[in-house]
């Protein structure tokens, strides 16, 4: 077994769509980045790279390779679980904290889930998404950032 923990934050701005776990969220702003920034999908793929001590996104995904502009974060995810495959692991299970002062995810939660379920393979028992503000304290609690924190135990196949 290995266990990997990553976790990732995102600017908030206007113009942009908020995605989380391949979720579109009704949403006033989104994440600035490079890809579509979806924190979920970003800190889950870095967490089995850490456990597989692959590096991390920015040595998969550099932000100065035009390829990568405006990336549907699921390429990234289904490139971790590639290389996770081909030495032999899978997910047995993954945990996601997502902080964020508004809106409210709470009613998005089971599709983000789903989502998560079908990329890594595995069922959605497996899978916990976790919300939470950061009581108005930091560039969460001011509604500048959001971020997520992943955790994933591979077992071996």
């Amino acid at each position: 077994m290995k266990i990997g923990f990553a976790s990732d934050i995102h600017q908030l701005v206007s113009n942009r769509k908020l995605i989380l776990a391949g979720v579109v969220i009704p949403a006033p702003f989104g994440e600035l980045a490079h890809s579509d920034g979806d924190v979920i999908y970003h800190a889950v793929a870095e967490a089995i790279l850490g456990a597989l001590a692959l590096g991390d996104l920015g040595d998969h995904f550099p932000d100065a390779d035009a390829k990568n502009k405006d990336m549907d974060s699921s390429l990234i995810i289904s490139h971790a679980v590639k290389l996770m495959d081909g030495l032999n692991y899978r997910v047995g299970n993954v945990d996601v904290s997502i902080h964020l002062e508004e809106p409210k995810l709470k009613s998005y939660k089971l599709s983000m889930r789903e989502n998560l379920a079908r990329l890594l393979n595995i069922d959605i028992s497996c899978v916990s998404i976790k919300v939470g503000t950061n009581e108005k304290m930091d560039a969460v609690g001011q509604k500048k950032a959001i971020q997520a924190d992943a955790i994933v135990l591979l077992e071996g196949k």
